[in-house]
């Protein structure tokens, strides 16, 4: 048996086997069987949080969706996410004609046939998600996305040699390895934050002989960790909210409707064109992002009609309203989450595909009425100044 791409770590009587791993490698997957059967171990570690492990292990996980109540959980950006990094995974797995993550399931599997604890190590992806996300500002969340969707699209294949590079990158790394030379913010928690967990998961592990399957990219890491002692409450938790964003949220919409009232009072015909500009620049632009989702013709309507008002209350967005409207009207079907994993691999198939349009409605109208809010806030300021 190699030892390549295996790393042994003798701690406190503990005996820890590392396998680098390349998510989409058949030849990991081979490894990681022939490591397990043969080490025997008391645990074997993957690098899985709960919510991954059931997405792995229920290929019926699509169907139990409720759609609507990712809406109202102001989930529908964050879905989407996820479902373009896995439509990347899918990928590559198609061109090597292997299962996406085959070496965690083969993990898996083999913990079972050996009797060994199987422990969960990575820390959940929602809380990596809200970490990255509170560590880089609007202009990187942008960069993110773009990144993400870009990678996702293009229609570049990978060779052997390119793959085999992999195992010093998980999925996501890869994904974002330039977009972490821009945002070095990125790397601590999507990196180094869970190395320590997974570290600090790895030697808490049952047993004297420990197994863990990891994304290459994390070897390193681990190496320096796994000596260290780490809180998973500490790095569990979701980081916390700053107050700015709710004052500017709610200073905005109180400014706009003070500045209109004024207006209104002061000189009725310059206040009606401030209340229309207000109106066709967030209803407009709104409508346009719901249509550029191909979102059905209502519910490019509700973007036009809620946008307004809902720019002008925080707690609420034109979003929401023409996701739940086209939710209803194109209400997806089983066929349609059964497909879900194959559709988000390409352009068409998201916008096809009635799951991922309803979240495409939500996230463009939502970002059409932003710069709706931005552009029509701006009119008012002007005809306010122009008339005073």
């Amino acid at each position: 048996m190699t030892e390549e791409n295996i790393t042994r770590i003798n701690l406190n009587g503990k005996e820890l086997i590392l396998i680098g791993t390349a998510h989409v490698s058949k030849q990991s997957a081979e490894q990681v069987k022939e490591v397990i059967e043969r080490e025997r171990p008391d645990s074997v570690c993957i690098e899985l949080d709960e919510q991954r492990y059931q997405s792995v292990m229920d290929s019926n996980k699509w169907r139990e969706m409720d759609i609507f109540k990712v809406i109202k959980e102001k989930k529908a950006t964050l879905l989407l996410m996820n479902l373009a990094i896995s439509s990347f995974q899918n990928r590559l797995a198609k061109q090597f004609d292997i299962k996406p993550g085959q070496e965690m399931i083969q993990g898996i599997e083999s913990a079972k046939e050996t009797g060994a604890n199987l422990v969960l190590a990575d820390r959940n992806i929602q809380i990596t998600f809200s970490r990255i996300w509170h560590n880089i500002g609007l202009s990187g969340k942008a960069q993110l996305l773009s990144a993400i969707f870009l990678s996702i699209f293009s229609k570049d294949t990978i060779s052997e040699e390119d793959l085999e590079k992999m195992k010093s990158q998980d999925t996501l790394n890869t994904i974002l390895a330039e977009f972490t030379k821009s945002f070095p913010k990125l790397k601590t928690p999507l990196i180094d934050e869970r190395d320590q967990y997974l570290a600090q998961k790895i030697k808490d592990a049952p047993g004297d002989k420990v197994v863990a399957v990891l994304g290459a990219a994390h070897i390193p890491g681990i190496k320096v960790e796994i000596y260290k002692e780490h809180d998973l409450e500490v790095l569990s938790q979701k980081p916390p909210k700053s107050i700015v964003p709710k004052i500017i949220g709610w200073a905005i919409p109180l400014l706009i409707i003070s500045v209109i009232a004024y207006t209104f009072f002061a000189n009725p015909s310059a206040g009606f064109d401030q209340a229309l500009s207000w109106i066709l620049w967030n209803g407009t632009l709104a409508a346009i992002g719901a249509a550029v989702a191909f979102g059905h013709p209502l519910a490019i309507l509700s973007a036009f009609i809620a946008a307004p008002i809902t720019s002008l209350y925080p707690l609420l967005a034109a979003g929401w309203v023409s996701g739940i409207v086209q939710a209803y009207i194109r209400r997806p079907n089983v066929g349609d989450f059964e497909t879900l994993s194959e559709d988000v691999f390409t352009i068409k198939g998201f916008w096809d595909n009635k799951v991922t349009r309803i979240l495409l409605v939500v996230v463009l109208t939502n970002l059409g009425s932003t710069l709706g809010t931005i552009i029509g806030g701006t009119e008012v300021i002007r005809v306010f100044l122009k008339s005073f």
